[in-house]
């Protein structure tokens, strides 16, 4: 909603700057000198608002906790990492990498065991990586593109 208003407010700024002021060429009156100081007091109304507004916008979280865990290390959240993250992990992508993320959330690390259609195979090799594995609470931010995070070659 702030955002809408902050859109409207700018455009409205936008469109009053450049309506041109009617000067006619006799004497003004009270009443015109009116509607000019009028026009110009709400124009710097609204761009006011508009810089009051647009900076609320984009409230981001910019800082969490957990980003060391979602591939850049050692450590891999099953519950936020993107799939792209198993990638250093020999025999994990694409298959069981696909798996993982697919499923969940998981309370903890021995719940990855419990995805349907996980061969012996593929619980070997989660096996195999158990310990660089952890169950973060999931994230929003993250979660969302745990399949898809929209990098492409």
């Amino acid at each position: 909603m702030k955002l809408a208003i902050a859109i409207i407010a700018s455009i409205l700024s936008s469109t009053v700057a450049f309506v041109p002021n009617a000067q006619q060429s006799r004497g003004q009156t009270a009443l015109e000198a009116k509607s000019t100081n009028r026009r110009a007091f709400l124009g710097t109304v609204a761009a006011i608002s508009a810089a009051a507004i647009i900076p609320t916008a984009a409230n981001a979280k910019v800082d969490y906790e957990n980003v060391a865990y979602l591939g850049g290390g050692s450590v891999v959240d099953l519950n936020n990492a993107n799939v792209r993250a198993y990638l250093r992990l020999p025999g994990m992508y694409p298959g069981v990498a696909g798996k993982i993320v697919s499923h969940g959330p998981y309370k903890s690390v021995n719940d990855v065991y419990n995805i349907p259609g996980l061969t012996s195979g593929e619980k070997d090799v989660i096996k195999k990586y158990e310990a660089r594995f952890t169950a973060k609470e999931p994230a929003a931010e993250y979660v969302i593109d745990r399949i898809n995070n929209g990098l492409y070659r």
